[in-house]
């Protein structure tokens, strides 16, 4: 999936759905690094604290 479309459903998942980016890959049986790397690919960095990819 386009890095710019998946940013937005990860977002989106993580502002109404889960707590932090942890909980969301367990739940969904995500990879985390494999997430990590194709958002970092368009350009996205997971911040913690706002709890979303920027």
């Amino acid at each position: 999936m386009d890095p710019d479309m998946l940013v937005g459903i990860v977002n989106t998942a993580l502002r109404n759905h889960y707590g932090d980016l942890d909980e969301l890959c367990r739940a969904e049986d995500v990879d985390q690094d494999a997430l990590c790397q194709r958002l970092a690919s368009g350009g996205y960095d997971y911040n913690a604290e706002a709890k979303q990819f920027r």
